[in-house]
């Protein structure tokens, strides 16, 4: 029996190794198709592999990219990756970009997922275009209007927030984060997610503004991603587009460029 038009395809791994976890996604030249997260802590108690093996199955791998904010963590994915399927993972860097210009510094420092966000944001959205990226930390990329990346923010993330007001209060609850419908907190765990959720949407909105007024930019667009995207982005009006997997897919795009290029 012949198979089907989309086993053909070239599959493709993708890797984004961040603090926490590591988003892992299966690929081939139009989209990422799945999507598989594990602690990245995993990959040095030895059994990530294993999980990554299962989400795989049969697909006949062709090619696999990673970013990795984790430097300690990059070499084992790179040799077990090498062990069991023979692959040698494209890594992107600032060195290695393609998808996007770079304005900055030192560009050796820059996160490597935030490239891969600035480059799918580009390429599917245009210039100039901000992610923001609600993960470990909340990060606001920024790309201008001739395709660079020039630079962005940092801030906490909302579990960072929250954790480290339990952890360093007596009386404050570990929380979960959702949203609150009013503004004054009737408990303690509601006034801790008014706090966090409107706090953000309020800290997002003021960072935006400043944003599109050094890029003197009449409408900016913004698309967000991470964890917590589609929570913060539903009051969000300056928000114009919730991508769960953003930085995958600029691995994608990066990776089917460095494979053009080869």
């Amino acid at each position: 029996m012949n198979s089907s038009p989309a086993r053909r395809r070239p599959v493709f791994l993708l890797l984004d190794i961040g603090n926490t976890h590591t988003h892992i996604g299966l690929a081939d030249g139009r989209r990422v198709r799945r999507q598989l997260d594990v602690p990245t802590s995993a990959w040095a108690r030895g059994n990530a592999l294993a999980a990554v093996e299962r989400f795989v199955g049969p697909a006949p791998l062709r090619a696999a990219a990673l970013c990795s904010v984790v430097p300690r963590v990059t070499p084992l994915v790179r040799r077990a990756l090498w062990n069991r399927w023979r692959l040698r993972a494209f890594e992107l860097t600032a060195r290695t970009v393609r998808g996007v210009g770079v304005d900055y510094p030192r560009p050796e420092t820059i996160g490597p997922d935030r490239l891969a966000n600035a480059v799918a944001a580009r390429r599917h959205f245009g210039a100039p275009v901000v992610v923001v990226d609600f993960g470990t930390a909340v990060t606001l990329d920024v790309v201008n209007a001739r395709g660079d990346y020039v630079g962005g923010v940092i801030a906490p993330g909302l579990a960072a927030m929250t954790d480290y007001l339990h952890e360093k209060t007596a009386l404050l609850p570990r929380i979960r984060i959702r949203d609150v419908p009013r503004a004054i907190g009737r408990s303690t765990e509601e006034a801790m997610r008014i706090g966090a959720v409107h706090g953000y949407r309020g800290l997002i909105r003021a960072l935006l503004a400043e944003l599109r007024n050094e890029l003197r930019a009449r409408r900016l667009t913004v698309i967000a991603t991470g964890g917590c995207a589609r929570l913060l982005a539903a009051k969000l009006p300056e928000i114009h587009a919730v991508e769960p997997r953003l930085t995958l897919e600029g691995l994608r795009l990066e990776l089917i460029a460095a494979r053009g290029a080869g």
